[in-house]
């Protein structure tokens, strides 16, 4: 598309009294790159799963005095108020919806903190074998990948997969193995964001032919190391064959974009060397100034981030005592001492003041469609409501204007005939991808969405 008159350039600045200021998108800036990024007359439609552990305050009715520091609300519908817990997120009544009464039915009954491992899935993780299945963010990342760069982002606070009940990922690929997170912000940019990893053309290119190599290689290897192995070998050796070809088809990927130029971005503000274990805070939100970067160059249409690992695993467990003075996570939902609500609850409160943070900046950050949130779902919540009780599960969910989706409520939904994965078929519909059945759903979300 050639260039006119009137159009200007998205990284236009004004400048004056030694000042510059970039400006918010307009419409003459739209010109957009057929060749590159497809039609840029379609808006995008995204998902993102924000997740936290161990369950919120819920002193009930009987706790008069910690009743502000209950997480839901405690009126139904669209005059619902906030209690001190979601107060953060009041600015946002308009863009989101809180859900009550959701949860997995085949998590009810085990071990509250394996519920985190299937939060995104929904698998029957009762019994003493782990049969995981697939991640609602995977199976969305299945449809939307021809798109994007990747596939989709998988971010932590931890990094890596974890273990059985403390996973520190939420994503599980289509045999319920559990995909890698990442959790280092500046490995995260300069993987995404420099177009070149800091190379040139010429030896990224030549980097990947390495790569693809190896990987040919070891692919063509492991055929016959595998008619020597007895079963369980054979079963590690599939687990690792499968996160290969997830190399394999992302080096291959990385081949088709390397000449693709990406739009452009400006990430001076965001901080790449921030320590979780000093300012918690500033971790969290270095993080989301990186998905929201994500989103804004459409490098990605999914994303997950687990703020932290169930059962006092990892470096979040540490976060309300470094934040708040509070003790760690895991041991102050376990604890009776009076007024227990009330620290619960501040700590509630204190991420949901990042997850403000977060949707703060999607409202305000624009793309040539328009506001980055309402072309994005985005889920906020946990596993459990308590910390051993995967039932009412605490959700936000938010976003997804410009998809008909009508917030503004306080909704709560009856366990017997709704589960949480019911939400996920809705989520899967308005993104464009038609389905009518998701883990153990019994059909669509009947409102909100």
């Amino acid at each position: 598309m050639a260039k006119k008159s009137w159009h200007l350039n998205r990284r236009t600045f004004i400048k004056g009294l030694g000042a510059s200021v970039m400006l918010p998108y307009l419409e003459c800036m739209g010109m957009g790159n057929l060749t590159s990024f497809g039609d840029v007359s379609v808006a995008p439609k995204r998902l993102c799963f924000v997740y936290f552990p161990n369950g919120v305050a819920m002193p009930g009715k009987k706790h008069k005095t910690d009743k502000d520091w209950n997480w839901f609300p405690h009126e139904q519908g669209t005059n619902y108020k906030l209690t001190k817990s979601l107060s953060p997120l009041e600015p946002f009544r308009n863009e989101m919806s809180i859900l009550g009464g959701l949860s997995h039915p085949n998590s009810r009954s085990v071990l509250g903190h394996m519920a985190g491992d299937t939060w995104l899935t929904g698998g029957d993780l009762r019994g003493d074998t782990y049969n995981n299945s697939i991640s609602v963010d995977q199976l969305a990342a299945q449809k939307l990948r021809k798109h994007t760069r990747i596939p989709s982002l998988t971010i932590s606070t931890d990094g890596g997969v974890g273990y059985k009940s403390r996973a520190s990922t939420l994503s599980f690929d289509s045999v319920g193995k559990a995909v890698p997170s990442e959790h280092r912000q500046r490995e995260i940019f300069e993987r995404y964001f420099s177009k070149t990893g800091g190379a040139s053309a010429a030896e990224r290119r030549k980097s990947l032919k390495q790569g693809k190599k190896i990987v040919d290689l070891v692919l063509e290897d492991s055929k016959r190391i595998k008619n020597r192995l007895g079963y369980n070998d054979k079963s590690k050796l599939d687990e690792y064959m499968s996160s290969l070809n997830r190399v394999e088809e992302q080096v291959k990927r990385n081949e088709k974009w390397l000449d693709i130029p990406m739009k452009d971005f400006d990430a001076s503000h965001i901080n790449l060397n921030v320590d979780a274990a000093i300012d918690p805070e500033a971790y969290l939100r270095s993080t989301m100034d990186l998905m929201i970067l994500g989103f804004q160059t459409d490098i990605t249409r999914v994303m997950t981030y687990m703020m932290a690992r169930e059962d006092g695993m990892g470096f979040g467990d540490a976060f309300p005592k470094l934040a708040l003075d509070l003790g760690g996570h895991h041991s102050m939902t376990h604890d009776k001492k009076t007024g227990h609500y009330e620290r619960q609850g501040k700590y509630d409160q204190w991420l949901t003041k990042q997850f403000a943070y977060f949707m703060d900046k999607m409202k305000n950050t624009h793309d040539e469609h328009g506001s980055l949130l309402d072309n994005t779902l985005v889920l906020y919540g946990s596993a459990c409501s308590s910390t051993h009780n995967a039932n009412n599960c605490p959700l936000v969910l938010a976003g997804g204007s410009n998809m008909g989706v009508k917030h503004g409520s306080y909704e709560v939904f009856d366990a017997k005939k709704i589960h949480l994965s019911n939400l996920f078929v809705s989520m899967l519909n308005k993104v464009g991808i038609e389905t009518e059945s998701f883990a153990d759903s019994t059909g669509a979300l009947p409102s909100v969405l």
